[in-house]
């Protein structure tokens, strides 16, 4: 339902589900020092927790209608805090508020970092949004039933229940999941269109090459045992796979630090589960991942004519738009006497 309600809505539940995470983890910090001589510390961790969700990449745009220097308000805020937190220093507890400081940063960093990445790869098009999620979610389901069925091997010593079966059953599943997702994924432009704004209007663009179909021949051999002749891909498959690898090898270590987490403070839930915690640990590292990947490998693939024309004209002065529209036309009238 919140995919098909827009950005707007997903952006609120991914700061929902951040501020539970990171409220999560105050409380383990509070019940884990039993100290409770210092409540101003613990207002200054509220504090610090709403100024670093300001600044969020979605929050950003709703507070930059509303506010004409937001970055500025929110950095005296964060200062405002620190000074506060000095001037609540008392003796003999400078180690513990020193490391209750740096404990708050530590989360901070942890949750409100990652997760603005989400933020972000929805605004680039909710395919960069659900394809990773869905990666996550197929690899945890697998991961879990290959090791009931297979499950002979341990993994880790920090996680007895996780099996090499079950990691190698789970990474199969999830390339081969990444690639048939993105063929279904990409061929929908609510999905594959970036959103300029919080609107909820239906997307119209040009997806770019990644989302345009090539047809590609088969092998003899396989042509011989098989009816097909040639196969439609889409180039963004490729891509999907690199995101199934990393879904499938490394995010899981974002659920095995939560398990180590759990223990080293003796955190004990229901057995099998977790806390929003535990179900979002991977989540958050495959988010970061999806981001820099789009902006490093997908990007400068992906830029089409209207997505180009888009930005000059909302980029550009009538004045810059008409200099730029007479050097354009220098350089290819160069390029045509010089051919």
């Amino acid at each position: 339902i919140l995919h098909y309600l827009g950005p707007l809505y997903i952006t609120a539940m991914v700061v929902v589900i951040q501020i539970l995470m990171a409220l999560e983890l105050f409380n383990l910090l509070r019940k884990t020092h039993k100290d409770k001589q210092l409540p101003e510390f613990i207002l200054l961790n509220c504090q610090q927790l709403v100024n670093t969700v300001t600044p969020d990449k979605v929050l950003y745009r709703l507070v930059t209608s509303l506010i004409k220097y937001p970055m500025a308000i929110c950095y005296s805020l964060y200062i405002s805090g620190f000074v506060w937190f000095i001037l609540t220093l008392k003796k003999k507890m400078y180690k513990y508020q020193f490391s209750q400081y740096a404990w708050t940063h530590m989360i901070l960093i942890v949750m409100f970092t990652q997760s603005s990445f989400t933020v972000a790869n929805i605004f680039e098009g909710m395919f960069w949004f659900l394809l990773p999620a869905s990666l996550i979610v197929i690899n945890d389901i697998f991961a879990y039933i290959c090791g009931i069925f297979f499950g002979r091997t341990p993994l880790i010593k920090l996680s007895p229940k996780k099996t090499w079966e079950g990691f190698i059953g789970a990474s199969i599943t999830t390339m081969i999941s990444a690639f048939l997702l993105a063929h279904v994924m990409g061929r929908f432009l609510w999905l594959t269109c970036p959103r300029e704004d919080l609107s909820t209007g239906w997307l119209h663009c040009d997806p770019g090459p990644l989302f345009k179909q090539e047809t590609h021949a088969l092998p003899g051999w396989i042509s011989d045992w098989f009816p097909w002749k040639e196969i439609s891909i889409l180039p963004v498959q490729w891509h999907a796979l690199c995101l199934g690898l990393f879904a499938s090898i490394i995010a899981p270590f974002g659920g095995l630090f939560a398990s180590g987490f759990k223990r080293a403070f003796k955190v004990k839930y229901i057995p099998g589960h977790g806390r929003i915690t535990d179900r979002m640990d991977c989540q958050m590292v495959m988010a970061t991942f999806a981001y820099i990947y789009h902006q490093s490998f997908v990007v400068p693939q992906s830029r089409s004519v209207d997505k180009l024309l888009d930005q000059i004209i909302t980029s550009l002065t009538l004045e810059e738009q008409q200099a730029l529209f007479m050097k354009l036309g220098q350089m290819l009238q160069e390029k045509v006497i010089g051919s």
